[in-house]
Parts: C-alpha cells; structure tokens; sequence
C-alpha cells in the first residue's frame, strides 16, 4: 500500500554553482523564502542531483567546471522528466549573445552577477506564478478539451465522463504534454489528504481513463510513470 501526503510540499530547487559564496547567498535567501533548496558545485553533480531530486526549478552558472551551465541545460531538456523543469541562468557573462544562447538552449531565464537576492528571489517567484497561473486554464489539445472550472472533457465535443480522480489524473498529465509523472508524484498530486491507496489505483484509473477517451493519448513509460501526449 502507498501513503499519498496530504501538506503542501515546498518546491525544491537546485543550484549549482562552483563559487561557495554564490552557493550559500543563493541558498539562504531562497530558503528564507520557503523554498526547499540543494546545491551542486559542477556541471556533472548537477546532472546526478538533477536526476535524484527531480527538482522544481535548476538554477546554472554558466561557466562551471567539467560541465558547463548550457552543456547541463542542453543534456536535461533532452529528457522526457525536465522538459517543463524551469531553468534559471545565473552569468558574469555582460554579452546579449550568451544570454540568447543561454535561452535558446531551452533556459526560461537568466540572472546576472553580482547576484542581488531581492532580484533573484523576485524572478523566480514570478515563474512560479506564471506555472500556476497556466494550471488553471482550459486544456485543449488535438481531439481532447479539459475545462478545470466546469469539470468538462469533451472528446470531438462529445462530452465524456469521467470520475473526480480520473478527471484530476487527467488534468494533472495533460497540463504538461510530454512530461513524465513519477507515481508518487501522480500520488501527491490527486489524492493527497494522507488517503491510503493500492498499489495499482494510478494504474485502474488511467485505464479507465483510456477506454472513456477511446483516445490514445496516455503512455507508461515502464518502472518510471505515465505521460499525456497530445492527440493527432
């Protein structure tokens, strides 16, 4: 059996940096803020503490050792788990030419040094606002259109069924197209409220989700989770 938790979990950010002073300016403020923060001080602990901590929001220097910040950026949204990961910048580089090709690597922002921590920690919870903003809005994608407010999802608009947890689970994969969901991250998210679940619950309710749909639209990715691709 699987416990799902019920609190409202901080978001965990990753920083890497090989400057200890960046490392423990940037770490202090944003705890203060209530973020769960980890740190990284190259390019390849980055990546492995990536892939361990499945983190929120990761936040490179540009010119790390042994990998730098855009090699990172590049090797994680080459994977299916960190594509809608937010990615945060930090440089000394001055040149528009390193800040486009930061952000053209797949970066949704950049902060230059000397690192201001009200600047910082203002620009990373505007992109969290901006995540939230999206999770409210009508999803709609090829065939499918999933109404949050109305608790409607219609199927070349024919209305279809579905129930609460099925609507949510759905909601949850489709907010984020292509992303891999973790099981207990799917947990987390819909049932929550410390409700003891079976081991199989995510599975049953994503069949049933697919045989309502008669879409194929929902893929396992084998020992790792499920993920919405958007319909032709």
């Amino acid at each position: 059996m699987c416990k799902a938790n019920v609190n409202i979990v901080a978001r965990k950010i990753l920083i890497a940096d090989d400057e200890p002073d960046i490392l423990e300016i940037v770490s202090y403020n944003l705890t203060r803020e209530g973020y769960e923060v980890y740190t990284a001080k190259d390019g390849n602990e980055a990546l492995e503490r990536a892939k361990q901590l499945k983190p929120d929001l990761v936040m490179l220097d540009i010119m790390m050792p042994k990998k730098t910040g855009v090699e990172v950026c590049r090797l994680l949204r080459s994977q299916p788990l960190f594509q809608h990961t937010l990615i945060i910048f930090l440089t000394a580089l001055n040149d528009e030419s390193s800040h486009i090709r930061g952000l053209e690597t797949g970066a949704d922002d950049y902060v230059s040094k000397p690192v201001s921590p009200k600047v910082l920690v203002s620009r990373v919870n505007a992109l969290f606002r901006r995540v939230q903003k999206e999770d409210g809005k009508i999803l709609r994608m090829g065939s499918i259109s999933i109404d949050p407010d109305k608790f409607l999802v219609t199927v070349d608009e024919k209305e279809v069924l579905l129930a609460k947890k099925e609507f949510e689970l759905l909601y949850l994969l489709a907010s984020r197209p292509g992303r891999v969901f973790l099981r207990n991250e799917i947990l987390s998210q819909v049932w929550g409220n410390d409700v003891i679940v079976g081991d199989r619950t995510i599975d049953v309710h994503i069949r049933k989700i697919r045989q309502k749909l008669n879409t194929d639209c929902i893929t396992t990715v084998k020992g790792v989770g499920y993920k919405f691709d958007i319909p032709a």
